[in-house]
């Protein structure tokens, strides 16, 4: 019988340069789509598939993702106090949802890297990586992405990640997996590649910020050279560990939310504040009134 996923990590150490000056005080994982910071959903989608045993990489700047998660008795009290129990509640719930254990990254040396320091927290099992500045949505939130990459893990073994197809002037942006479709939507991977040229990509499958990979990943981390950049490119790693195990491509139904940029932060709030009712219609009519 497979192991079940049990653990995920949550990478959340890099600088966020693209959104300097404000990245250099607030980490861009915490700065808020609506009224939820970033890796707040993150961690909700851990918790709703499932895992509730996280571990989130972090580097020195970004305490406040721990504080954020952390109680404030003295907040709680005087919420108490002025009679606002559906925030005391919601507040309880946020920070009671999961198990969260940190570790820091010291220097930056790519998703690899990062990956490479949940070893002795991960041991031996299959454990899933949620990237902490990425929200991904599906149409049915009782199924998120990283569940179904569990399930295919734990169904066929192996390794699982998250494929959304890309136009063709974005391929060298990302990890590129190419192969063979067994079931709809699954495929069983051939090729994978870290930001091919686009005439030198094996498809358009680009890897959407969510993984479930096998404790055999760490031993290819390990040997793996660094790549692009100078960092140890994950990507690289599940190449090689691919010619031992089975890498499997989920190309999921739904929406991938990357607020690594101040464009699709913005697209991302916009997006969510339309989801919440208390704001719909207001966004709505608001935008309406920029355009015309």
């Amino acid at each position: 019988m497979l192991p079940k996923v049990r653990k995920a990590v949550i990478p959340a150490a890099g600088f966020g340069t693209r959104f300097l000056p404000i990245s250099k005080a607030v980490p861009k994982e915490m700065l808020p789509l609506v009224d939820k910071p970033v890796i707040q959903y993150v961690v909700e989608e851990a918790v709703a598939s499932g895992i509730t045993d996280l571990l989130i990489v972090i580097s020195r700047s970004k305490r406040a993702i721990e504080e954020h998660f952390h109680p404030i008795h003295e907040l709680e009290a005087e919420l108490e106090a002025k009679g606002r129990t559906e925030d005391l509640t919601t507040l309880r719930q946020m920070q009671s949802m999961a198990r969260i254990h940190y570790i820091w990254q010291p220097k930056m040396g790519g998703l690899g890297d990062a990956i490479l320091y949940a070893r002795d927290h991960v041991g031996a099992e299959p454990f899933a990586v949620l990237l902490g500045d990425t929200v991904v949505t599906t149409g049915d939130p009782s199924r998120p992405v990283t569940r179904q990459l569990a399930d295919l893990v734990e169904t066929h073994g192996g390794s699982a990640v998250a494929l959304q197809q890309v136009p063709e002037e974005k391929v060298s942006r990302y990890g590129i997996l190419g192969g063979q479709e067994i079931a709809p939507g699954v495929i069983r991977a051939t090729q994978f590649v870290e930001k091919p040229r686009p005439e030198e990509a094996p498809s358009r499958l680009a890897v959407s910020a969510r993984y479930v990979l096998s404790p055999a990943i760490f031993a290819h981390l390990e040997k793996t050279p660094k790549g692009k950049g100078g960092e140890l490119q994950l990507t690289d790693a599940m190449a090689s560990l691919m010619k031992e195990e089975a890498l499997h491509g989920l190309r999921y139904e739904g929406q991938r939310h990357d607020i690594g940029n101040k464009l699709d932060f913005i697209k991302a709030n916009l997006h969510f504040a339309l989801q919440h009712p208390d704001l719909r219609e207001a966004i709505q009519a608001h935008l309406r009134t920029l355009v015309s």
